[in-house]
């Protein structure tokens, strides 16, 4: 019998990591350690769906689209807590998600063979190069770094306050390249989509 996809250990997690997600929300103001902590989880536990959907062969573009939505909803819940102008990161970043899995769906990662030079070492092998690691440090830690800095967490972890404004110099660098890949993606698709509507319009 054909196992539910929606009950595929990987997706089992996502929704897992989405409650963390809304439980640390109410810690947000009130509680930064309990926040950063259950915060934290959700994003460990990112790693772990990818291994386990190779390992248990559940690989499905449900499990795909699932793991970025929880990506996004962490990350724009943060941005636009910290910031007045942080619904400006989180539209750029679901305006990406909109365009790479439209088409593509799980396959997204791979479908850059044609890209710019910056985009095809950002996206080489999944991002697991030195600049994709760079890049991704970037996207996901800088939100939560900050926050950590703004909330005083990484002072009372015994971060010096040196390393605290290098950590959100150097991931702030990646974020940049990100964006660069971002805008990139948003504006191809945007081509792309006035291709079609050109080769529509000879027919």
């Amino acid at each position: 019998m054909t196992q539910n996809v929606f009950l595929y250990v990987p997706n089992l997690i996502g929704y897992l990591r989405l409650l963390l997600l809304f439980t640390g929300y109410f810690f947000f103001d009130t509680w930064p350690a309990v926040f950063v902590i259950v915060y934290s989880i959700s994003a460990i536990l990112d790693g772990v769906d990818g291994f386990a959907a190779r390992k248990l062969n559940q690989v499905s573009a449900f499990g795909a689209w699932l793991d970025v939505v929880v990506d996004n909803i962490g990350r724009g819940m943060l941005w636009c807590r910290l910031y007045h102008w942080g619904w400006v990161v989180t539209t750029i970043e679901w305006c990406v998600f909109a365009c790479t899995h439209s088409q593509l769906g799980k396959d997204w990662k791979s479908a850059f063979q044609d890209a710019p030079w910056l985009v095809q070492k950002v996206m080489a092998n999944g991002f697991k190069t030195p600049l994709g690691t760079f890049v991704i440090l970037g996207l996901h830690v800088l939100p939560i770094w900050l926050y950590g800095h703004y909330t005083t967490i990484l002072t009372e972890l015994g971060v010096p306050m040196w390393t605290q404004y290098l950590g959100i110099s150097v991931f702030s660098m990646g974020r940049a390249v990100c964006l660069a890949v971002e805008l990139w993606c948003i504006w191809i698709h945007i081509t792309t989509l006035d291709q079609v509507k050109a080769k529509d319009n000879d027919k």
